[in-house]
């Protein structure tokens, strides 16, 4: 009770609140939330205000968030890109309507578990390339062309899309590609066959490509 100047209870005190809500500050059983997030999703879903559904998949290169809207798989990210950076931008760029709905990406979640078994060497889920565009796209279109166990450099890579010179620019192509692992940039090495840069660091991207090499 607050004493007669009106100051409120000591840290020692129990105070209204608390004896309110007491009684219910209990644990919450981990696979109650997962229902309730399921349900929220698939209510969302049905109401149509769900535009960005995400989830996070555990892969041998580290946990990657992957986010997908009605027209497909549009972003795999890192962690070291920072999760809660990336939903951010998502929710910039595409929609604020970015909720965490597992069950929209079992597809995309299934098939990159089978890639790092070894069990598939392609992708066949639909991809939404709407974080990029112009020159940045048709690299990307490309490079889900360059077969599994296969790398180009990035001169190659130039070449194919129609542009010798732009070299550099397909560089940057790769470093920004929205989509890693599934659209295969860590395919694309330096003339030189060193590995050049990545996204997810150099450690995954020699990991990637000693797997492809393993398997193909």
């Amino acid at each position: 009770m607050a004493d007669q100047t009106g100051a409120g209870p000591g840290p020692d005190q129990t105070g209204p609140v608390d004896l309110a809500f007491a009684p219910y500050l209990t644990e919450i059983d981990p696979a109650v939330l997962v229902r309730l997030r399921a349900s929220l999703a698939e209510r969302a879903t049905g109401e149509g205000v769900l535009d960005v559904a995400y989830r996070i998949v555990d892969s041998p290169v580290g946990p990657l968030l992957i986010a997908a809207t009605n027209r497909g798989l549009v972003r795999v990210a890192y962690e070291r890109e920072g999760h809660d950076l990336i939903l951010q931008q998502l929710s910039d760029r595409l929609s604020p309507r970015v909720l965490e709905a597992p069950g929209r990406l079992g597809s995309a979640a299934r098939q990159i578990e089978e890639y790092f078994a070894g069990r598939r060497r392609r992708f066949d889920v639909p991809l939404d390339l709407s974080l990029s565009a112009g020159f940045r796209r048709t690299v990307l279109q490309h490079l889900g062309e360059i077969p599994f166990g296969v790398t180009e450099s990035y001169t190659e890579v130039a070449r194919a899309v129609g542009n010798p010179k732009a070299v550099r620019a397909v560089g940057t192509a790769c470093a920004t590609n929205p989509l890693p692992v599934v659209v295969p940039c860590h395919r694309v090495l330096r003339s030189d066959g060193s590995l050049g840069g990545y996204i997810g660091g150099l450690e995954a991207k020699s990991l990637l490509l000693q797997l492809e090499a393993a398997a193909a």
